[in-house]
């Protein structure tokens, strides 16, 4: 018996970010030389929440580029849990910090800095962490507000047809929330490869049987992109055992 290595068609990747950050990070697989089919099913849809601005602050916290778009913008420091993030940050004419990392490493960051506060978290109507508890118990006063709104979306039908067919398919998560609800739409027949951005993220698709689940080396578009870069590969392998003369 000789183990020998089949090819398989090429896998569709399967985008499931809001639309605008699903075009954009297609865009960047697209840059980075990537060009296997892509299809863009949002299971989430970004809008506003309003929101009274608050009273006082000294400085603001982001951990997603949507809590940027929907802060008002302030000549103030701001502290973003990735680099993305505070580009996107300084664009909007904040003084922004990147802790470039998770939720730990931006609590980590600020404690380091140290700031008086208060400090404001803008952030969506679901999130993890209790970053503005956790700061106020170590010393920094942080209230939050919700300035955006997460509402749930089905998958399209190409997306369905997609999950349920032959061909294998490279599911890029984000979040933890886009993972659970990607889980509570199955199970699919195809072979599905999850890239998920953190070990949480990864969890939130345990219930699913997956061909395969690797976690990124760092939580940012680069490294998902490096490992969706060899998950493809891998994806369009498979080892057989054949008989050999």
């Amino acid at each position: 018996m000789l183990a020998m290595t089949k090819t398989l068609p090429d896998p569709t990747i399967l985008l499931t970010r809001p639309l605008g950050a699903s075009l954009a990070f297609r865009d960047s697989l697209r840059d980075a030389g990537i060009l296997s089919p892509v299809e863009i099913s949002p299971v989430l849809s970004i809008t506003s929440m309003l929101s009274e601005p608050p009273t006082k602050m000294s400085g603001a916290i982001f951990t997603s580029k949507n809590g940027v778009q929907f802060a008002e913008p302030q000549d103030l420091p701001c502290w973003c849990v990735g680099d993305s993030t505070a580009q996107v940050a300084s664009q909007r004419g904040w003084q922004a910090v990147s802790a470039s990392g998770d939720a730990e490493a931006l609590i980590k960051r600020i404690l380091a800095d140290a700031p008086a506060g208060p400090l404001v978290h803008f952030r969506g109507e679901h999130a993890r962490g209790d970053i503005a508890a956790r700061l106020t118990a170590q010393g920094v006063p942080t209230q939050e507000t919700e300035v955006y709104r997460q509402s749930p979306l089905p998958l399209t039908q190409n997306a369905i047809e997609i999950l349920n067919g032959n061909i294998p398919v490279v599911l890029p998560l984000f979040s933890p929330r886009s993972a659970r609800l990607i889980a509570k739409l199955g199970p699919f027949l195809a072979p599905v490869h999850a890239v998920a951005i953190s070990a949480d993220t990864a969890q939130g698709v345990d219930a699913l049987s997956l061909k395969t689940c690797d976690i990124a080396g760092a939580p940012d578009a680069k490294s998902m992109i490096a490992t969706i870069r060899q998950t493809l590969d891998a994806a369009c392998r498979i080892v057989t055992d054949e008989d050999t003369p």
